[in-house]
């Protein structure tokens, strides 16, 4: 498990109401991980640009739905932030927790250095960052 890890979380999770949020961040918080999400600290209306610049400035990394993210990191332009995109069928609650603590306690390496990792049913993908398309 990455040891006191630091997490945004983007604003498409609010479409999913309040209680999934609630749910989402009580799991990172009880592993010791400081979790914030986009609209607690002003940036609900912020570009996808300015929340990777400001994960990247403070060392969290990126949990959300949003493949926007994804387009954004393949630019290869950093290393950083690390992002975690899910694309689940099943985003409960209880699924999406379950598979981000897997892949936090196999992935931790790759986030520490800067990964893009996608999640999907029953698997996920990791591209370290800076992704080099050739």
């Amino acid at each position: 498990m990455i040891v006191s890890s630091s997490f945004i979380y983007v604003r498409n999770e609010f479409r999913r109401g309040r209680g999934y949020l609630a749910a989402y961040r009580r799991v990172l918080r009880e592993q010791g991980h400081d979790v914030v999400y986009v609209r607690d600290i002003g940036m609900q209306r912020a570009k996808d640009s300015e929340i990777l610049e400001l994960a990247r400035s403070q060392d969290r990394i990126v949990r959300t739905f949003d493949l926007d993210f994804g387009d954004l990191l393949a630019l290869g332009l950093n290393d950083k932030p690390s992002t975690i995109i899910f694309r689940l069928d099943d985003e409960t609650a209880e699924s999406v927790n379950t598979n981000l603590l897997t892949v936090l306690a196999q992935t931790e390496s790759d986030l520490r250095d800067g990964a893009l990792i996608l999640v999907q049913e029953f698997r996920y993908r990791i591209r370290r960052l800076p992704i080099h398309l050739t």
